[in-house]
């Protein structure tokens, strides 16, 4: 049940009030929000974070203000300006460490049971859990709950890197570097203006093939029923956060081997993942008809992106509802530091995170962090009942495409080295057959500098055979009759 708080006519004449974007209206739900989790290299000091968000967090007006309705404008949420305790929103629970025998799993039942709580509308939209547990992968935990109308993945990656600073350089800020971009390579003019409309035709095309699908989408043209695919009429029923920390190093190895980018590898093994797990929930079939059926699969992922101020929110709305209930994957990536940050002095191990947002079943987010790329899975138990078993599936079709990668990056190196070596070859034995044409003669020739020509021949080019001394005057005096 939601908890807006309703301003009375007094409270409107006198408080400063800011309407909610589009997107944020559309997102007021008290179960939409996004959970994080920090691992840092060092234990926690709560009262460190408590000072630091104290001068850098709550200077965000998101992050001091609460949301509540505004009945002048037709039952409209707002942003109100509040005054704000920070201790109010940290939480440090009372744990017995010593005696928590699996600290991996209960970070995970930890996290998955905030994850299945309500935010409290009646205060500003976060709050913060703070553990000191050691795990696999860093010494304690900082669990972030915000709601998703504070903000999505990039503006919190943002506010973050804002209140970081370098693990290296403690008193310098970060800056979130951006993509490279490749150099182009020159082209005559006229080749420019095929290429670019060429590209223009593709882009047209693709843009009305993709359009016609979104329509068909918004309609009535749904994912066909599968192991993932929640109903979207029961809603999430128990949510499951999980993550999983893979190298960026391997994705990068795919991404420049095969030429493409980033966002093009993780589609690729999501997807591959996505198909292994599929074919593991028909086991009981025979080829035949395990290959029938996921041949007639049409499973599709929806990507929300920012909308413009002007939109009707409820057009966009009840657009969004048909697209989220219409497919089956929630999917984005948000891009994170190049370098180690730390926070308030803690540095920073690793970042992940899920939105859990929308009515599909199955959410994937994937936050890189300097050499490590964090899968994030946040899925509806009742319908995914085994996220472990899929994560594992991507991970494992990673590691597949490394593979394939990495054969066909040997096959290319040892036609490169022939190739190279079958250039150098011709260019020797070009560069002997002119010394030989300009030296071998009856009037120079002798038997010393015959012997080390051939030698040369043999030692740079073994499938090269140097011509015999006869044959070498012969080919003299026929040269000279001409």
């Amino acid at each position: 049940m939601e908890k807006k708080k309703f301003l009375e006519r007094d409270d409107l004449e006198t408080t400063s009030m800011e309407p909610l974007s589009p997107m944020s209206q559309m997102l007021s739900s008290p179960n939409l929000f996004i959970v994080i989790t920090f691992g840092f290299k060092t234990k926690c000091n709560p009262s460190a974070f408590v000072e630091g968000f104290k001068t850098t967090l709550i200077n965000a007006p998101r992050f001091s203000s609460k949301m509540v309705i505004n009945y002048k404008k037709n039952g409209e949420p707002v942003w109100i300006p509040v005054s704000i305790r920070v201790e109010d929103h940290v939480t440090v629970p009372d744990l017995d460490y010593p005696n928590i025998e699996n600290p991996d799993q209960f970070l995970e039942d930890y996290t998955s049971r905030i994850a299945n709580i309500p935010m409290d509308m009646s205060k500003p939209l976060w709050e913060l859990h703070l553990l000191n547990i050691k795990t696999s992968n860093a010494e304690s935990v900082l669990l972030a709950k915000i709601h998703h109308s504070v903000g999505d993945g990039m503006s919190l990656m943002s506010l973050l890197l804002a209140c970081s600073r370098k693990t290296s350089d403690p008193s310098a800020l970060i800056s979130n570097t951006s993509a490279t971009k490749k150099p182009v390579k020159s082209m005559i003019p006229a080749w420019w203006l095929i290429a670019g409309l060429w590209f223009m035709i593709r882009v047209t095309f693709t843009t009305l093939v993709e359009f016609f699908k979104l329509m068909l989408t918004t309609c009535f043209l749904r994912d066909t029923k599968n192991p993932l695919m929640g109903n979207p009429d029961d809603g999430i029923q128990s949510w499951k956060v999980i993550h999983r920390i893979i190298s960026f190093d391997d994705v990068k190895l795919v991404k420049n081997t095969m030429n493409m980018k980033v966002n093009d590898v993780l589609l690729g093994m999501t997807q591959a993942g996505l198909s292994r797990y599929l074919t593991t929930k028909y086991d009981g079939y025979t080829m035949a008809q395990k290959k029938k059926i996921l041949e007639k699969i049409r499973f599709r992922g929806a990507v929300a992106i920012n909308l413009r101020p002007a939109t009707n929110i409820e057009a966009v709305e009840a657009f969004g509802k048909r697209i989220f209930g219409n497919t089956s994957l929630a999917f984005s990536n948000v891009k994170g530091p190049d370098e180690e940050i730390s926070l308030f002095g803690h540095p920073i191990s690793y970042v992940a995170g899920s939105a859990l947002v929308g009515s599909q079943a199955l959410n994937i987010h994937f936050i890189s962090y300097v050499n490590k790329i964090i899968i994030n899975l946040a899925v509806d138990t009742t319908t995914i009942p085994d996220p472990h078993q899929l994560c594992d599936e991507i991970v494992e079709a990673l590691k597949i495409i490394k593979s394939a990668v990495q054969e066909k990056r040997s096959h290319n190196m040892e036609a490169h080295r022939m190739k190279t070596r079958f250039t150098k070859s011709v260019q020797l034995n070009a560069a002997w057959h002119h010394e030989l044409d300009t030296r071998a003669r009856p009037d120079n020739l002798d038997l010393t500098r015959r012997h080390e020509l051939g030698l040369i021949a043999r030692r740079l080019s073994p499938a090269a055979q140097p011509l015999s001394l006869t044959q070498h005057i012969r080919l003299s005096r026929l040269r000279e009759k001409r």
